[in-house]
């Protein structure tokens, strides 16, 4: 519902928050889960020697599971640094920049991510 006044500025819902906050909700509680057992892995690393980490981060379920971590902490982060940057940011033009950075940022993380874990489970 929107005041007369919200609806002069042009200031109200943009019909996308709930998408949004369940988006951020579910990669939270997936992050939870995901990154047990990313220590589970990484704990299991310590210590071993370079082939035994490249045989451990071939299996293929263990390949999967980083990738879903990977996956989800990086949609994870570009949604946080969104509503951050949409709340602090006050000017149109940083803001829209910001954001886009913020997305970039958060692809370029993830692709260089995945490269190396596809690198290490397809031979290393």
């Amino acid at each position: 519902m929107r005041t007369p006044l919200g609806r002069v500025r042009g200031l109200g819902s943009a019909k996308s928050g709930t998408g949004h906050f369940w988006l951020q909700r579910v990669t939270a509680v997936s992050n939870l889960i995901l990154t047990i057992i990313f220590i589970g892995i990484v704990i299991a690393l310590v210590g071993r020697p370079y082939p035994a980490a490249i045989a451990l981060l071939s299996n293929p379920l263990v390949a999967i599971l980083m990738l879903l971590f990977i996956l989800s902490a990086c949609i994870h982060m570009r949604l946080g640094m969104q509503v951050i940057i949409e709340d602090y940011v006050h000017s149109e033009g940083t803001k829209i920049l910001a954001v886009m950075a913020n997305t970039f940022f958060a692809i370029a993380i993830g692709a260089a991510s995945v490269y190396a874990v596809l690198k290490l489970s397809f031979g290393g």
